[in-house]
């Protein structure tokens, strides 16, 4: 009877040590995608976390093959009986402060991307907003444009000047082109 509750703990372990390395799997693979200043922390975070795993699977390995030839005795005499549950639970306990370590870095993961969502959002929304100011800015200045040519056309029409004479508005039309053309260098 002791040794079911022995051999049910010993597997229930496994499962546990077996759930902790697809987890730490997981984190690394997403770590991995990760900017290289976030990818360096959890990098070194994983490697302490594998390397906790790897001892908690060693001492299970080692408790597991020592109990499996004291079964027979243990049934008989309950002798070890303390001893292995007190060695299970310290094991459990390791287990699961290191799952609970392992799901906290899977959660800051998990935050770390969503701030990289949003903070990608935030600038497609701020270049979409600048092409907007371009183009109103553009049509501002195609506006201000032609309503200087207006007074010539007016003295083509007419006859009569209003204003400025040729000369100043051929002037102004050169300037404008050349303020275009560097507009255009940016």
């Amino acid at each position: 009877m002791i040794w079911k509750q022995k051999r049910q703990k010993f597997s229930e372990i496994k499962a546990g040590l077996d759930d902790a390395e697809s987890l730490i799997r997981k984190m690394d693979l997403e770590a991995r995608s990760l900017q290289p200043n976030v990818k360096a922390v959890l990098l070194a975070k994983l490697r302490e976390y594998k390397s906790d795993l790897n001892n908690l699977k060693s001492e299970h390995k080692r408790l597991a093959s020592a109990n499996s030839n004291q079964a027979a005795r243990d049934d008989l005499l309950e002798s070890g009986m303390a001893d292995a549950m007190s060695v299970s639970a310290n094991q459990r306990g390791r287990l699961m402060m290191s799952t609970e370590r392992l799901n906290e870095s899977s959660d800051r993961i998990k935050e770390s991307r969503r701030t990289m969502r949003e903070t990608e959002e935030l600038g497609v929304s701020i270049l979409l907003d600048l092409h907007q100011q371009r183009q109103s800015l553009l049509h501002a200045n195609d506006t201000v444009f032609l309503l200087l040519k207006v007074p010539y056309r007016h003295h083509l029409l007419t006859g009569k000047f209003e204003g400025k004479d040729e000369k100043e508005i051929n002037e102004e039309r050169r300037k404008k082109e050349q303020v275009k053309e560097i507009k255009m260098l940016f």
